[in-house]
């Protein structure tokens, strides 16, 4: 498995220029407010350009004006020590939003993406749509000359032959300034690295914020098929725990369960073709249905439902599992969490330190990095230069 090792933003919200270095297990954490949202945000809209749809995506966001940095350009160093107040300049370069992610592995592949504003044309009304001017794979965890393999600039694609150090070919058909080369060019023997890198990306899970309230799909009984991979709503809940029993880690699956509330069952009932999730709680006389579950009772079980996949992806992306729990369950999960990077690469959002030194260690490899706002933009906190990956970014 290619493990990323850095993550690279750059103009998106109060992320203007970050570099963040990642480990099997990453947590990124910080005050309220501090961008880590934003991190959670750019790798969602990574995850959209191998889906086709990083420019729908961002225009769900309130378009590229609303989601890029609104500081100014470059700060002087008297605005840094306070002796200049914080003001624009003259810009020097273009409107650019940068995503990238690179990889030490000998195998791994690098990828970035350069969005920016079109030339404006009299005869469209789309002039506020984003184009994709730049976008580059290559081999390793920064970009340089000798490791490009597919570069687009504008709407040229070229291929290098053969793989790293051989020539260029150009692609006679040009890309559309809307449209994602990883998308619109898949040819597995002229470009392998990128039909894998594409189907890499579109492996990788999010999780943020399964619903619990009264209404919650995962409350009540659903048609169930066989589910290795749990829903973002956590709707097909009862048909991915019985899932996990029927293929997956089935003792893991009951440890996990007994870790978190000790004496207690879940049993999945068959009411037809539905599929309905039941709980045996220690000095009870008969199960709880999931609608008669606590929202944090609920919410764990899907966490747990989560994170035992019988299919783990590349990449698993969690985003404050710690809302709406006790506090108490709070070390179950980071044990939880600990387990499941051992077959994916995982990265945690949260601010809540129980599940911080919970999983702070237990990893063999694990990146903590806390983030802070000086002057609106988020940097990182403690750490030293040369932990901080080397990123060459796009210049157009």
């Amino acid at each position: 498995m290619s493990v990323l090792s850095a993550l690279a933003i750059a103009n998106y919200r109060s992320l203007r220029r970050l570099v963040l270095p990642l480990g099997q297990l990453t947590l990124v954490t910080g005050a309220n407010g501090s961008g880590k949202s934003s991190v959670y945000r750019a790798l969602r809209l990574l995850a959209a350009v191998a889906q086709g749809g990083v420019v729908r995506a961002l225009a769900r966001e309130g378009g590229l004006a609303s989601t890029l940095w609104a500081g100014p350009e470059q700060f002087s160093a008297a605005m840094r020590r306070g002796e200049q107040p914080v003001q624009g300049t003259q810009r020097n370069g273009p409107v650019s939003l940068q995503l990238g992610f690179g990889s030490d592995a000998a195998d791994g592949y690098g990828y970035a993406i350069d969005i920016g504003l079109p030339i404006p044309r009299s005869t469209s009304v789309f002039n506020h749509d984003p184009e994709i001017k730049r976008e580059a794979v290559w081999n390793g965890p920064f970009m340089r000359p000798a490791s490009l393999l597919v570069e687009r600039r504008g709407a040229a694609l070229r291929i290098r032959r053969d793989g790293q150090g051989g020539g260029w070919e150009g692609v006679a058909r040009p890309i559309p300034a809307f449209a994602s080369m990883m998308t619109e060019y898949a040819e597995p023997r002229a470009a392998p690295e990128m039909l894998s890198l594409r189907e890499q990306i579109r492996g990788w899970r999010f999780y943020d914020h399964f619903r619990s309230d009264a209404d919650a799909p995962a409350r009540v009984p659903q048609l169930g098929t066989t589910t290795t991979v749990l829903g973002d709503d956590g709707s097909d809940l009862a048909a991915a725990w019985q899932t996990i029993r029927e293929i997956g880690d089935r003792a893991a699956l009951d440890a996990a369960v007994q870790d978190a509330f000790p004496g207690a069952q879940v049993e999945i009932d068959l009411q037809g073709e539905r599929f309905a999730l039941r709980m045996r709680q220690h000095g009870l006389l008969r199960p709880l249905d999931a609608a008669e579950l606590s929202d944090g009772t609920l919410r764990y079980l899907l966490w747990i439902a989560a994170l035992l996949t019988p299919r783990p992806p590349a990449l698993l992306v969690l985003n404050e599992p710690e809302t709406s729990l006790h506090p108490d369950l709070l070390p179950a999960l980071g044990r939880l969490i600990a387990q499941a990077a051992r077959a994916s690469q995982v990265i945690v959002v949260t601010h809540a330190p129980r599940l911080l030194a919970a999983l702070d260690g237990p990893a063999p490899d694990t990146q903590r990095l806390e983030l802070h706002k000086p002057l609106g933009e988020t940097q990182l906190a403690g750490l030293e230069m040369d932990r901080i990956p080397r990123w060459e970014w796009l210049a157009r």
